[in-house]
């Protein structure tokens, strides 16, 4: 199922986002029965520097000891609410079995949290579990249950488009995905940091591409994806494909003047290396004569003043 595809793109993508900061677990098995936390992530002590940049995701991060992320594609369902708040009280339930055999006391600010990504939410659920926003803390689309149920609903197409969401909206559906992905890759063009992220991005898209061949069962959201990414990925070869060219006119240009130069006077010295990069700058038309034309003394004059 593409379910699938999504589920290992978000646990890889949240592992990227955050291992520079702390230590990450995937798929960790809980003790109690098979089960597994999606991401587990700890903290690195002290808190490294940073982790600001990615915004909600960095303070989601930095809210307890160590946080639980369940991420959904599609709509999440009671049953699986009450599954992912199981799964944060086994953990709950071990750390406390681990204070009293070191005869010590629970500290209920150092608990983790779990934080459930959704698409959508309808007011069935919310109302249900009774979750509330906290706008005034977090903003739109984060709804929170008691504070000592530390379990944290997060409706990603209800997050306002703004930076801080970016890399929550990134693992939506349809066009909040595409959008929050063509963000990335601007954003991309001057933060290396983010390199192996739109790296995942492609990935995905090669992994849907295979399954749409395959299997013939992409759902319409994911069709689109396909297209935005395969769009996106076009764009980017063609300006690879037009830097190269570009790098390789100046590498001609480069290697004509030198040899110009060379021919003229015999060799190509210091000073006159120092001017081939103004030279480069003109188009072939002009510089010719110039070099075959103008003495030493004028070119180091012309280009160096």
């Amino acid at each position: 199922m593409t379910r699938f595809i999504h589920d290992q793109f978000a646990k890889q993508y949240l592992t990227e986002l955050l291992i520079s900061y702390g230590q990450i677990e995937m798929s960790k098995d809980i003790t109690s029965e098979v089960r597994q936390i999606d991401v587990l992530f700890t903290p690195a002590s002290p808190f490294p520097d940073g982790i600001e940049s990615l915004g909600l995701l960095g303070r989601m991060a930095k809210n307890s000891s160590y946080t639980i992320f369940e991420p959904f594609r599609n709509a999440v369902s009671k049953s699986e609410i009450r599954s992912c708040m199981g799964k944060l009280f086994d953990i709950h339930a071990d750390l406390e079995r681990q204070t009293k055999r070191n005869n010590t006391r629970i500290n209920e600010e150092e608990l983790p949290y779990l934080w459930i990504f959704t698409p959508t939410a309808s007011a069935d659920i919310l109302e249900s579990f009774n979750f509330t926003l906290d706008e005034e803390n977090w903003g739109k689309g984060i709804y929170f249950l008691g504070k000592a149920l530390k379990t944290v609903l997060i409706v990603i197409h209800q997050l306002p488009t703004t930076p801080e969401t970016l890399f929550l909206r990134v693992l939506g559906r349809g066009k909040v995905q595409r959008q929050a992905v063509e963000e990335l890759e601007a954003l991309s063009e001057n933060s290396p940091f983010l390199t192996n992220i739109i790296q995942l991005v492609h990935d995905l898209i090669a992994v849907l591409s295979a399954r749409q061949e395959k299997e013939h069962d992409i759902d319409q959201d994911d069709q689109e994806l396909i297209m935005k990414l395969s769009e996106m990925y076009e764009q980017q070869l063609a300006e690879i494909k037009k830097q190269e060219r570009e790098e390789g006119v100046l590498r001609e240009r480069r290697a004509m003047i030198e040899s110009i130069l060379q021919v003229r006077f015999g060799e190509l010295d210091s000073e006159l290396a120092t001017i081939i990069d103004q030279v480069i700058a003109m188009t072939r038309e002009e510089f010719t004569p110039l070099l075959l034309q103008l003495s030493r003394e004028e070119l180091l004059a012309r280009f160096t003043n």
